[in-house]
């Protein structure tokens, strides 16, 4: 008989079923080509869908496909997956579930009802913004700025920021992953808040971003002289993160839900 195959939906960075940002989870039971995970990952159409393989020493390799691409670093879906190996008893709660990436060897630990995942820094350096990013925007800019992934554009308030309407069709042809926009927080619950946007990867408004977060936690740490920072990414659905900073390290914090669990008939 052919294996089952079981995919599960998460909302990340949320405890809250149906805000966050959902990911989709395949612990893969056997090889499975990458046609099919392409094909998974448009089926599912959410911002990434993750595929993991266990590894003879108990750590796991890990993939992330966006509906359009393979992508190279993304949190909610490790957040996701980490929480899924917990859920089902593939590990013990107690078991830092280990991630081996594009990115490097990512890991994650269970601290009661949260996360905390250990991402490498990705800093942003200071660069011009092209011509199709602050068009693309609407908006004028307090800084912009670059890392191997995104752009960053630091935005005056939180009302601009939560009231941007971007341009998608002119976003896309920027050159790079994403755009991360940012300010700091109207509130003293936050640090700071973000929107990230992604069409040139399928992914128009990320709900929550994790990996958006290995940037902005260094950039917002050395700007408020913080090493641990609180931050909400304010898409539609919402969602909330914890940020440390430790070397060249972040730990990015969240919770989870599981809100969907099927099997796969092909």
């Amino acid at each position: 008989m052919p294996v089952k195959q079981i995919i599960h939906v998460v909302d990340a960075f949320t405890k809250q079923p149906f805000k966050g940002n959902p990911a989709a989870v395949c612990i893969l039971k056997e090889p499975r080509d990458d046609r099919w995970r392409r094909d998974v990952a448009r089926e599912m159409n959410l911002s990434e869908t993750a595929f993991l393989e266990k590894r003879a020493d108990g750590s796991f390799t890990l993939r992330w496909f966006t509906p359009a691409v393979e992508v190279d670093l993304c949190g909610h879906a490790t957040l996701a997956s980490a929480h899924i190996l917990w859920e089902t008893g593939e590990l013990a709660t107690s078991t830092k579930a280990v991630f081996h990436t594009r990115s490097g060897i990512l890991s994650a630990a269970k601290q009661g009802d949260w996360i905390e995942m250990d991402f490498p820094a990705e800093p942003e350096k200071p660069a011009a913004a092209p011509a199709d990013l602050l068009e693309g925007l609407g908006l004028k800019a307090l800084y912009t700025g670059r890392n191997r992934f995104d752009y960053l554009v630091e935005v005056d308030g939180e009302e601009a920021l939560r009231s941007l309407t971007p341009d998608l069709t002119r976003l896309k042809k920027v050159d790079m992953r994403g755009v991360i926009v940012t300010c700091r927080s109207a509130s003293a619950e936050y640090d700071f808040v973000s929107r990230f946007f992604a069409p040139a990867v399928g992914v128009d408004e990320d709900p929550v971003t994790g990996s958006a977060h290995c940037c902005l936690g260094p950039y917002w740490g050395k700007k408020l002289g913080k090493t641990s920072l609180s931050a909400y990414q304010a898409s539609a659905r919402g969602g909330v993160l914890r940020v440390g900073l430790k070397d060249d390290r972040v730990l990015i914090g969240g919770q989870a839900v599981t809100v969907l669990r099927a099997e796969f008939v092909t």
